[in-house]
């Protein structure tokens, strides 16, 4: 018997073979500084080739500061209202509702016709929250084009900076919802995270933390995911979580649970984070659709692997995939990815579902849900069928970035396709041959060789150009595909290398598992290797990690897939063994594991013969 292993073995052949903009940037940013005793400053709008983004006027907007500034110490006393004043505002209060405010309020469609509605009419403490709060509201629906303008003329009004000193000095008599929402809308609407209003706010809700109920608590955890730490938003963050742990049992709603996780973070203890796990299991019942995908992703943020929490959210995704958008299928399988997180029937479910909607989805969607399936090393069988169909009735609708990306996602999957499919390809290939770098084209051919196919103009091409630098193994397996696979190339095509002297084979050891396993088989204790002879037979036994399958299946990947390929020409037949396979058995029951998969023929032979003596 033989003993070299499958590179050896193929170099060992070879030898006989012949050759063949920032955000806000025009905000004015202050002094991470919180401390009480800081003045109110009014700073003017720095210059437009300062501050400003070229599509912002210079303007004069005033913004509040947590600078000081002696000259206005004046203004400290007006952060506490007078008695007078809060009597006064409280009987607004009462009258708001008979108030034209609202009505007009309601039918404002920019924040700059909500700021002159507070030029009309003196908003009360309430009215300021809502006036904040509408002003996002009809921004948020805006495109991403209108918003900015909108913003632009929002920071140049005048009415901004009196809208904003009135919520900075009354924030700490809204209700609590108000408060809220008014700290959200500000820092939606981009107020900068470190001016004092912003400031201000921050330091009435933690005075008033204790008194949040659930709802308020959800908002403001919210709010503080998004934002910037700073002395005030650390201390509140810190604050939220210990009441969140305190309150941790009296939480009854699924969203403010996730807020909750979201916003405690990476950083949570790991006792807090098995005590949100836990309520989480409790209210599983409860879970809508939207809530599973949510707490997959918020797993994802809090940094926390919880299987049975995963496998309840998997479930119920399954069970409801007809009506879920792009963006929310795309987010949760790369939160499995970034989990580490795998379940088969939930991606054989999305696979299927995406292949039996595939006209509603653009070619963009499907080469980015093809492209995270792969990263998952899973393949979806479904949806590549039902792709290539498409790419053969109009290969045309490839772009370059297209086609890359297909060849990697097929080639790594190693996808059984129709040679029309690999033609249509091959074309597409051809098409941009003029304009691709070394490297893209090495890379473009070097997959469509793991898949079987040779394209003529492609590898001349390949030729003219040489191997790019720190790629030598790659162009070295594109040569050996060419020698051993033979594929029928005009004259042109030569590539003087010899494979025997390309790189050298990776050195791995060999497993001890399959060693003692093919040990016990052969009964031989001196000469067993990956590659062996046996009763004439050529047979090639290759250990492999799972990650050299497609998961959930036996079906090897690319670069196995091709030695597999190589080893059949050369005239052995393989025997794939996954190191999770050896791993799932015990040591007795390894010898018949191997017996099975190395001669399956004998051991059918062996049982219909025990059958027929036992009858």
């Amino acid at each position: 018997m033989s003993v070299w292993t499958a590179e050896e073995l193929i170099r060992r052949s070879l030898r006989l073979c012949r050759p063949v903009y920032q955000q806000h940037g025009f905000l004015v940013a202050s002094s991470a500084s919180s401390s009480p005793g800081q003045k109110l400053t009014r700073i003017q709008r720095q210059s437009q080739s300062q501050r400003q983004p070229p599509w912002c006027p210079v303007g004069s907007v005033r913004f509040y500061s947590q600078e000081r500034d002696i000259s206005d110490e004046a203004e400290e006393k007006d952060l506490s209202l007078p008695h007078e004043m809060q009597v006064e505002n409280a009987a607004a209060e009462q009258r708001q509702w008979s108030s034209p405010f609202l009505k007009h309020l309601e039918r404002c469609g920019s924040p700059s016709d909500v700021l002159d509605l507070t030029r009309l009419y003196a908003p009360t403490i309430r009215q300021v929250s809502s006036s904040l709060v509408r002003m996002w509201a009809v921004t948020k629906k805006m495109s991403e084009d209108q918003r900015r303008y909108e913003l632009q003329l929002m920071f140049e009004h005048p009415a901004l900076d009196e809208l904003l000193q009135k919520a900075m000095r009354t924030i700490s008599l809204m209700r609590h919802e108000d408060m809220v929402y008014t700290l959200l809308s500000m820092v939606n609407l981009g107020v900068p995270q470190r001016s004092r209003v912003v400031q201000t706010s921050l330091r009435t809700l933690q005075e008033k933390l204790n008194d949040l109920d659930e709802k308020c608590l959800s908002i403001l955890a919210s709010c503080l995911e998004h934002m910037d730490d700073c002395p005030n938003v650390v201390a509140l963050k810190a604050g939220l979580s210990l009441v969140v742990e305190e309150r941790l049992s009296g939480i009854k709603n699924v969203v403010t649970l996730q807020t909750m996780m979201r916003l405690l973070g990476k950083d949570a203890p790991k006792e807090l984070k098995w005590k949100l796990e836990k309520k989480a299991l409790s209210m599983a019942d409860q879970f809508s659709v939207p809530n599973a995908q949510w707490m997959i992703s918020t797993m994802v943020t809090m940094g926390f692997y919880s299987k049975p929490l995963l496998e309840v959210c998997s479930r119920k995704i399954t069970e409801n995939l007809h009506g879920i958008p792009f963006n929310r299928l795309l987010k949760l399988l790369h939160s499995c990815k970034e989990l580490l997180y795998r379940d088969f029937y939930l991606l054989t479910a999305i696979s299927d579902y995406i292949a039996s909607t595939v006209d509603i989805w653009t070619n963009k969607q499907l080469l980015l849900l093809l492209s995270v399936f792969e990263s998952l090393a899973f393949c979806p069988a479904a949806v590549m069928e039902a792709y290539a169909e498409k790419v053969i009735a109009d290969p045309d609708m490839l772009t370059l970035k297209d086609l890359l990306c297909v060849l990697k996602v097929y080639s790594s999957l190693n996808y059984d396709l129709q040679h029309q499919f690999l033609d249509s390809l091959g074309r597409a290939l051809d098409s941009y041959l003029p304009k691709m770098t070394a490297f893209a084209l090495l890379k473009a051919v070097y997959c469509l060789c793991l898949l079987g196919h040779f394209p003529p103009a492609a590898l001349e091409r390949l030729q003219q150009s040489g191997t790019p630098p720190q790629q030598e193994r790659m162009f070295h397996t594109v040569e050996l595909c060419l020698r051993l696979d033979r594929p029928p190339l005009p004259p042109s095509v030569t590539f003087p290398t010899s494979v025997t002297e390309g790189p050298a084979p990776s050195q791995s050891s060999m497993n001890p598992w399959l060693l003692e396993g093919l040990r016990s088989l052969l009964e031989d204790q001196e000469h067993v290797t990956i590659i062996f002879v046996f009763l004439c037979l050529r047979i090639a036994v290759v250990h492999a990690a799972p990650s050299k399958f497609c998961f959930g299946t036996l079906n090897p990947r690319g670069p196995l897939a091709l030695k597999a390929r190589h080893l059949r020409i050369l005239g052995y037949e393989p025997v794939l063994v996954s190191e999770l396979e050896l791993q799932s058995v015990s040591e007795e029951q390894r010898t018949e594991f191997l017996r099975t998969r190395i001669f399956p023929e004998l051991v059918s032979e062996s049982r219909a013969e025990a059958g027929l003596a036992a009858s």
